[in-house]
């Protein structure tokens, strides 16, 4: 990587982490999280009434600020666009500039109560490494589609509305129209196909990762059940990795592509 590129990598994070939204975020993850540790009393209790937050509330965050400091930083990028760089160099600056802050803020909010509480055991270390990977991963792909969104999407309320959207799409109306089709079509064997649907969708392979690691099944979904059911602990676990891998390079690379592709 050139020094361009690595002036622009530090200027990104230095912008995003004093960024309020970027504060805001990691001292409201570290709040819930402690609150919710206080009232259940144990690790593994805490992590799974986290369960939510980390599969809803990252995305949400992650797509919204994504497209929103897209826009703000448009013309900065323009200008760095008439240097001598490469295009897939300078978006991969761009894209790390984005979501490591937010990754990290989300690991030491998430890990830092646990800390200071001694509730970290060996018992649930796996569902810990679970909810962060999730976590994660879960804002890896969430800022490769946000600035998938930004190059495409010229407006900004127009693109906020296309990243809410999708949100809405990823955690809430997908289970439903999974679960719909099942009752519908119930007479039919359906569990594979149900299987398939799974990876096709970033929060609900978030969601299994971590359901697999409890006892917790009943909060898995319908895809998740049917993973857990064909495919056992283990192999599942190591498919839904697999699967938030490809989550994770596809809109980065789809970014990329358009981004080396548009005439701004």
């Amino acid at each position: 990587m050139s020094a361009v590129i690595g002036t622009v990598l530090r200027n990104e994070w230095r912008t995003l982490r004093h960024n309020r939204v970027v504060l805001v975020f990691g001292a409201a993850m570290f709040l819930i999280t402690e609150v919710v540790l206080r009232l259940t009393g144990s690790g593994p209790r805490a992590l799974i009434s986290l369960l939510n937050l980390v599969l809803l509330v990252v995305p949400l965050v992650t797509l919204t600020f994504g497209v929103i400091s897209w826009h703000a930083s448009r013309e900065f990028n323009e200008l760095l666009l008439a240097q001598p760089v490469r295009r897939r160099d300078l978006f991969g600056a761009l894209y790390l500039g984005l979501v490591t802050p937010l990754a990290a803020v989300f690991a030491l909010g998430l890990v830092l109560p646990l800390l200071l509480h001694q509730a970290i055991s060996p018992e649930m270390t796996p569902l810990l490494l679970a909810t962060l990977g999730s976590g994660l991963a879960l804002t890896f792909v969430a800022g490769g589609l946000a600035l998938l969104i930004g190059v495409l999407v010229d407006d900004r309320l127009r693109g906020v509305a296309i990243a809410l959207a999708l949100w809405l799409l990823l955690t809430v109306a997908y289970d439903a129209v999974v679960l719909l089709v099942a009752t519908t079509l119930s007479d039919y064997p359906l569990e594979r196909p149900m299987l398939g649907l799974t990876f096709l969708n970033p929060v609900d392979l978030g969601r299994t990762l971590i359901v697999m690691q409890s006892d917790h099944a009943a909060l898995m979904g319908y895809t998740g059940a049917v993973m857990h059911r064909f495919l056992g602990s283990l192999q599942g676990s190591l498919l839904a990795l697999t699967g938030l891998s490809a989550w994770i390079l596809l809109p980065a690379w789809a970014g990329r592509r358009a981004f080396e592709r548009r005439d701004f």
